[in-house]
């Protein structure tokens, strides 16, 4: 091969090179993207759609229209069940396509679980407003961020109102990733020092190396108002060495929030686990710092893995003018949990709450959990006695997340005049005993 033929047999490989890549970045996302995205945009996509007329049961009036949607003929409340197949656990969309018969209203949310040991009722989606008349055609009616494991799901549409109902759809949108990294804490030495720490204190954002963005708006278990976001700094943000996780209503009154946890980047078993905070006022809002198991997939994994809520605050109970508030601190088991009604619970009056930071704390050990505020305690939990009593031998990621509404913060209604809620948190530390 002479050197021109040897010029012409490179150039035509190199031409070929980059064709192959220009075609590759028409099609899709580079490899750098796919990496990046790779937490919210699992590739391959997994999606399951149910058709809405393949339910295998229904109470009210329900029918098979000629099209084979389902079709809910009379106002009220009726239910049809469903079987639905998910091929991996994470975090989906729900997109239920319906219209309704008539102008009148409709709304319509997800059951999971339906036949589940505990007789719970795991709602997945919180309720979805049905935006479409038929005359206007079928509308996705979507919610985000769904707990969803691996298996068999026997789910149940419950709708309120005349509506016709074409599809159900669940698309992954996280793949559950196991955390790496359980950091277990000696508790039997003589001074607590610091083994892991955020102080908020470097850069704008926080910091993803240590905490990820929990993301969605299905409610989360407690009929939340809010959608929390991804890395939108009007929600999570650092200024003047304080992390914000700021809560916002839009012009059309949706809210958005930020939901911040250590799973997928390091887990905890037993030590001091502290956070230093400023709370908001006004009714409508709960702000919390808490911990929840690692073994938590979806809905069924609750309350089996354990919660311990460190701190939990509602705005309904914080006097607007002098900050004078409560603080909660509880621990959530199969035995004890808030849904029986019987779960222990500690409280305590903090003075200034939202104006003036308090340290809020609890150590945990093999024996028992203690909460504090200002290294006061106030709060003791201590059934060690089988699995069901103590999860707590097993690991826990932190939480700290500001909640608009729901069950508890939304419980004496909202102040329709706030359009935004702040928690303030200054450092959040993990000690052991040395």
């Amino acid at each position: 091969m002479n050197r021109l033929q040897k010029y012409l047999s490179t150039s035509a490989w190199i031409a070929l090179i980059a064709l192959i890549s220009a075609c590759a970045s028409e099609g899709g996302t580079s490899a750098t993207e796919q990496t990046s995205d790779s937490e919210t945009n699992p590739t391959p996509q997994t999606e399951v759609r149910l058709a809405g007329g393949d339910y295998t049961d229904f109470h009210g009036s329900v029918t098979r229209n000629e099209a084979g949607n389902a079709a809910v003929t009379d106002t009220g409340n009726h239910h049809l069940d469903y079987t639905a197949e998910i091929p991996e656990a994470g975090r989906y969309k729900i997109s239920i396509n319906a219209a309704r018969r008539t102008d009148d209203p409709a709304s319509l949310w997800i059951e999971d679980y339906r036949d589940n040991k505990d007789d719970r009722t795991y709602d997945i989606t919180a309720e979805i407003p049905v935006k479409n008349t038929l005359d206007a055609g079928y509308s996705a009616n979507v919610k985000t961020g769904s707990p969803m494991n691996e298996g068999t799901h026997k789910i149940r549409l419950h709708v309120n109102g005349s509506v016709n109902i074409e599809s159900i759809r669940f698309e992954l949108i996280k793949s559950h990733r196991p955390t790496p990294e359980n950091m277990v804490q000696a508790t039997d030495g003589d001074t607590w020092e610091v083994v892991w720490a955020d102080e908020f204190d470097e850069g704008t954002m926080p910091d993803t190396s240590r905490w990820t963005y929990d993301i969605g708006d299905w409610g989360w278990g407690n009929h939340e108002l809010q959608y929390y976001t991804k890395a939108d700094a009007d929600n999570a943000r650092i200024e003047d060495g304080n992390l914000i996780i700021e809560a916002r209503k839009d012009a059309e009154g949706n809210w958005t929030s930020a939901r911040l946890t250590t799973r997928e980047k390091v887990s905890f078993t037993y030590g001091k686990i502290e956070f230093r905070a400023k709370v908001p006022a006004e009714k409508g809002n709960w702000a919390a710092g808490w911990t929840l198991g690692d073994s938590y997939v979806d809905e069924l994994s609750w309350p089996y893995c354990g919660e311990i809520d460190i701190l939990e605050s509602v705005g309904y109970e914080m006097d607007n003018e002098t900050g004078n508030g409560i603080a909660h601190a509880s621990a959530h088991t199969p035995a004890y949990y808030f849904k029986l009604g019987n779960q222990p619970t500690g409280t305590i009056k903090v003075e200034n709450m939202n104006n003036a930071f308090h340290t809020y704390a609890v150590e945990w050990t093999p024996e028992y959990i203690t909460a504090f505020v200002d290294d006061t305690p106030y709060f003791t939990y201590d059934d060690t006695s089988s699995e069901l009593t103590w999860p707590f031998d097993q690991p826990q990621n932190i939480i700290l997340n500001l909640t608009m509404g729901g069950g508890w913060g939304g419980l004496k209604g909202m102040d329709e005049s706030v359009t935004s809620q702040k928690m303030v948190v200054d450092y959040v530390r993990v000690y052991e005993k040395k």
